[in-house]
C-alpha cells in the first residue's frame, strides 16, 4: 500500500495530542533519561508513525525517506566543512589570523580582533571545536593585556555561537534550509548579513561591559601557551581560503538571478556549468582541494598526512549528521501523517505569522532540551505543511530559516553542552554562567530575530 493512497482518518485535535506527546516524549527520552538524542529522535518517529495511523508497511519507507533527503544535502556540507576547518586549525592558521588581526586592531581592540578572527574562523568549523581551537589564544591574550578573561573570551565565544547557529555550511542551517526549501546561497548571504551586526550587540559590546562588572582570572586549564606551527600560512592566505566557497556560492546566488530576469542566458550550456561550480557542496569541495595543497603539500605535509588530518576531522561531526538527518525523519513522519497539517491549522487559526509562529516553536524546543540542532531541525519539520501551504518567496523563506535559527539559540541553560563547555572553559560557576552565557545566548537569539523578522516583512 502507498502512503499516497492512504488517507488520515483522526482529526485536528487528535494529531495535534499525538504531536504534543511525540514532542513530550523526546524531551523526557532526551533530558530525564539521558537517551542520545539520535536514539531518541529515531524512536519517537516511529512511534508517531504508528500512533498517527501510517500503514505499517509504509513506516520504515516513511521513515528512511525523511532521513535519506535530509542528510542529501547536510551530510556533504558538514563533512567538508569539517576538513576545511581540520586543515585551518592544524596549520597555525588561526593563530596566524589572529596575530593578523591584534597587529591590525591595536591591543586596546583586542577584543575585537579576537572576536572578528573568530567571525572568519567560525565559517567552516563547528562551534565547540572552534572554541577548543581559539581559547589558548584568547588566554595567551587575556594574560598579556589583562582585564579578565571574559572581557576577550566572550566576544570569541560568541562570534563562534553566532556563525554556527545562523550561516551555512552549518547543520542547523542547511538542515532547516532543506527541510523548508530555502535556498542556501539566499540563507548563506542574509545569514551573514545578520550574523555581523547581530555578534557586534550582543557578544562584541555586551562582552566589554559584562567583562568589566565581573573580572575572573585567566585559567590555566589549558596549559599556558598555544603552540605554534612551524610554519603557520600567512593571515590573508588564510582569509582567501574562508572567502573562496563564499564568492563561488554568491555567485552561483548571483548568476541564478541574473539568468531568471534575462540579464544572461539561462539555456546556455555554460550557465549549468558554472552554476553547478557555484552550488555550496562542490564550492567546498573545491576550497578544501585548496586547501589541501595550501596548508598541506605546499608547506611540507606529506600526502599521508593530509589524509589523515581530513579523515580525523570526519569523526566528531558524525553525531551531528546523524541528528540531524533523524530531525529530517522526525519531520517527515509529521509530514506524512498530516500532523504537520494539523499543526498548520492550529498556528493558522492563531493567527500568528508564519516566522512569528516557528522562532516560538523552536525557542520552546531549545528552552526544554538544549539541543540547537535538535530545536531547529524539529521545528522545521513542524513548519513544513505551513510553508508548504503558503505563497512564500525566496527571502521570505530564508528568512523564516533564520528566524528558526534564532529561536533554536535562545536561553542555552544547563541543558545545553555549549553551557557547560563554557562554563568549564571559563571556570565559571552555574550563576555566573546563567548571567554570562545564558544572557547573551538570549540576546543572540532576540537580535537574530528582529532582524529576520525585518527582512521578512519588507521581502
Amino acid at each position: 500500500m502507498n502512503t499516497d493512497e492512504w488517507t488520515q482518518t483522526l482529526g485536528a485535535g487528535p494529531l495535534l495530542g499525538i504531536a504534543a506527546g511525540a514532542v513530550a516524549v523526546l524531551l523526557l527520552l532526551i533530558i530525564r533519561f539521558r537517551v542520545h538524542a539520535f536514539l531518541a529522535l529515531v524512536v519517537v518517529s516511529i512511534g508517531t508513525a504508528f500512533a498517527a495511523g501510517i500503514p505499517a508497511g509504509q513506516v520504515m519507507d516513511t521513515l528512511t525517506e525523511g532521513f535519506g533527503s535530509t542528510l542529501a544535502s547536510v551530510a556533504l556540507l558538514v563533512g567538508l566543512g569539517a576538513m576545511l576547518g581540520r586543515l585551518v586549525e592544524v596549520s597555525g592558521g588561526a593563530q596566524a589570523l589572529t596575530d593578523a588581526m591584534i597587529r591590525r586592531f591595536g591591543e586596546r581592540r583586542a577584543p575585537l580582533a579576537l572576536g572578528v578572527a573568530s567571525l572568519l574562523f567560525g565559517f567552516p568549523i563547528f562551534f565547540d571545536a572552534g572554541l577548543v581551537v581559539m581559547l589558548p589564544i584568547v588566554f595567551s591574550v587575556a594574560r598579556r593585556l589583562g582585564g579578565g578573561v571574559l572581557r576577550y573570551g566572550l566576544p570569541a565565544a560568541g562570534a563562534f555561537s553566532v556563525m554556527h547557529v545562523y550561516v551555512p555550511p552549518h547543520p542547523g542551517p542547511v538542515a532547516a534550509s532543506g527541510l523548508l526549501g530555502a535556498d542556501v546561497g539566499l540563507v548563506l548571504a542574509l545569514g551573514l548579513l545578520l550574523a555581523v551586526p547581530t555578534w557586534y550587540l550582543t557578544s562584541y559590546l555586551y562582552g566589554l561591559w559584562v567583562g568589566n562588572r565581573i573580572v575572573l582570572p585567566v585559567p590555566d586549564i589549558l596549559g599556558g601557551e598555544p603552540e605554534h606551527d612551524e610554519n603557520p600560512p600567512k593571515a590573508g592566505t588564510v582569509i582567501g581560503l574562508l572567502l573562496l566557497p563564499v564568492l563561488l556560492i554568491f555567485a552561483n546566488t548571483g548568476l541564478s538571478t541574473a539568468g531568471e530576469v534575462g540579464w544572461v542566458d539561462g539555456d546556455a550550456g555554460w550557465y549549468d556549468v558554472v552554476l553547478t561550480l557555484g552550488s555550496t557542496p562542490i564550492a567546498l569541495l573545491i576550497t578544501v582541494f585548496v586547501a589541501m595543497y595550501v596548508l598541506g603539500t605546499r608547506r611540507g605535509r606529506g600526502k599521508d598526512t593530509v589524509e589523515k588530518l581530513l579523515d580525523s576531522a570526519l569523526g566528531p561531526v558524525a553525531a551531528i549528521i546523524l541528528i540531524t538527518g533523524a530531525g529530517g525523519m522526525f519531520g517527515g513522519v509529521l509530514e506524512a501523517s498530516g500532523i504537520g497539517d494539523a499543526v498548520s491549522g492550529a498556528m493558522s487559526d492563531i493567527g500568528l505569522p508564519a516566522v512569528v509562529a516557528g522562532y516560538l516553536i523552536a525557542t520552546t524546543l531549545r528552552v526544554a532540551q538544549g539541543s540547537a540542532t535538535v530545536a531547529l531541525t524539529t521545528a522545521a519539520g513542524l513548519m513544513q505543511p505551513i510553508v508548504a501551504g503558503g505563497a512564500f518567496n525566496g527571502v521570505e523563506l530564508a528568512a523564516l530559516v533564520l528566524a528558526l535559527a534564532a529561536g533554536s539559540v535562545t536561553a542555552g541553560h544547563v541543558n545545553d553542552s555549549g553551557f557547560w563547555l563554557v562554563g568549564r572553559f571559563f571556570q565559571m560557576d552555574v550563576k555566573t554562567t546563567l548571567k554570562t552565557w545564558t544572557v547573551m545566548q538570549t540576546t543572540i537569539g532576540l537580535v537574530g530575530f528582529g532582524l529576520a523578522s525585518l527582512v521578512y516583512a519588507i521581502a
